[in-house]
């Protein structure tokens, strides 16, 4: 991890709280999933994509523009899920939750238009088979994906949960 990076990140994100939007696009049992790195001490991290909210514009429209601008690929909300707190100091954010689905668009490594061309923190982006999913280290994936018997568990979740170092 590129030290200078890492302040960049917390410059950008941290020591705020921040409201953002998360997408779970599941297709023929793969998840679609961003891996970023610099965010994660130990390597890799995948999430689902998403980002921070924009004043003035819908949960919805702020997740199609995340998806955007990350994936390449259009979609639209098929309904709210759940709330996730994502408490990792200095990292701390709401997230609202959506299942979406696929509408258009192609699929390839988007940016990050909080962070410069030359800070890029998003490495790959792809669907990653659910049973890999399951196999990686908890450490390597965000927490909303970590200690799931079954991915359809994502679907069932309807409350606040929240999750810290």
């Amino acid at each position: 991890m590129k030290k200078g990076l890492e302040h960049k990140i917390i410059d950008t994100f941290g020591n705020r709280l921040r409201v953002r939007v998360c997408g779970i696009c599941i297709e023929n049992d793969n998840i679609l999933l961003v891996n970023h790195h610099a965010l994660n001490p130990q390597g890799d991290f995948w999430a689902p994509p998403g980002g921070g909210m924009d004043f003035g514009q819908s949960a919805e429209n702020n997740l199609k523009r995340e998806f955007l601008e990350e994936t390449g690929i259009e979609i639209e909300c098929s309904r709210f899920l759940f709330v996730h707190e994502f408490l990792k100091p200095p990292l701390h954010a709401i997230e609202l939750i959506f299942e979406v689905r696929r509408t258009g668009g192609g699929l390839t490594v988007g940016t990050d238009p909080e962070m410069g061309s030359g800070d890029q923190i998003i490495r790959d982006v792809r669907f990653v088979p659910i049973a890999e999913v399951r196999q990686m280290d908890r450490s390597a994936i965000h927490d909303i994906l970590a200690n799931k018997s079954l991915f359809t568990d994502l679907y069932a979740m309807k409350s606040y949960y929240i999750s810290s170092k």
